[in-house]
């Protein structure tokens, strides 16, 4: 007879997300024994990457004794980290209150208050870093404590201790190449670092927006609001993406490849595709940050 404790909680079912090989998309890397692999990151139970560094936040915080069942919890977010930590908050007894631009999507939005959140919105010209400012003054203020996901280690060192794992793993220690877009950097940095400590072989590559391109999930900081954790010897280049280039991805990876996703992953998706281009017996991989099914609302899958 199985006993309760051989069920898993909502908690247990983060991580362990499937890498999956693009098909038509890299087909003429194929032909050079190349190929391009996507992290499904949309398939944790809150529906995208951040899963991970909200677990670990939490449980960090909990475990240093900065809150317990019961406190507010502030976090800055554009959006995965608020519903990910609204999740996790929901089942570890927290009021949770998200602060982030009032242009999000109507999906995401709506997720964040299912889980029984409450939003703080900004003015959507002042971006993330409205938010950012919003939320130190709130927590100074004495209204919550602040995790403060771009600058807790407790962000990087979950995909250090899972993501870079699966990967290596899932690929046989066979990956010669990892792409990650920038956000909070938390999976570029702490994925890329174990990445690098496993292999000297394993190139890191970043992904963030061309000047005036804007795509969800995806920044290029002012100095000032560089995220702490991010760590510059990590990557061994940065690439940039263009918005067109971001979309047409995202659309051909539904498309052609059955994987439907947010504009983030079509710009790590477009720069994986080009190191495919000129890459022989690579192993590719990227992340692919959420499920696009978030995005339905806006005009990202628009046909024409």
């Amino acid at each position: 007879m199985r006993g309760m404790r051989d069920y898993p909680t909502i908690e247990e079912t983060i991580g362990r997300t499937p890498l999956v090989r693009l098909q038509r998309l890299a087909a003429d890397a194929a032909e050079r024994g190349t190929v391009v692999l996507a992290k499904l990151e949309g398939t944790n139970p809150a529906g995208s990457v951040k899963d991970r560094p909200a677990l670990s936040m939490i449980a960090t915080a909990e475990a240093e004794g900065r809150i317990r069942p019961g406190d507010t919890v502030i976090e800055a977010t554009s959006g995965n980290t608020g519903i990910a930590l609204a999740m996790v908050a929901a089942v570890r007894g927290y009021a949770m209150v998200l602060v982030m631009p009032a242009d999000l999507s109507v999906e995401r939005a709506r997720t964040m208050t299912a889980y029984g959140a409450r939003l703080v919105l900004t003015d959507p010209a002042g971006g993330m870093e409205l938010a950012r400012t919003t939320a130190d003054a709130m927590e100074a203020a004495g209204e919550g404590v602040q995790l403060d996901q771009f600058a807790n280690p407790a962000n990087p060192a979950a995909h250090m201790a899972a993501t870079a794992e699966e990967i290596w793993s899932q690929t046989g220690g066979r990956v010669t190449h990892f792409v990650s877009s920038m956000g909070t950097t938390g999976t570029l940095t702490g994925t890329g670092r174990r990445l690098r400590e496993l292999s000297d072989a394993v190139r890191i590559v970043g992904v963030q927006p061309e000047e005036g391109s804007r795509i969800p999930g995806i920044r290029a900081w002012e100095p000032e609001f560089l995220p702490r954790i991010f760590d510059p010897t990590v990557p061994h280049e940065v690439r940039n993406v263009n918005q067109d280039d971001a979309t047409r991805t995202t659309r051909a990876l539904a498309r052609e490849e059955g994987i439907l996703a947010g504009m983030s992953a079509g710009g790590a998706a477009h720069v994986a595709l080009g190191l495919a281009a000129t890459e022989r017996d690579a192993t590719i991989v990227f992340i692919v940050p959420d499920r696009g099914d978030r995005y339905l609302s806006t005009d990202l899958f628009a046909t024409d």
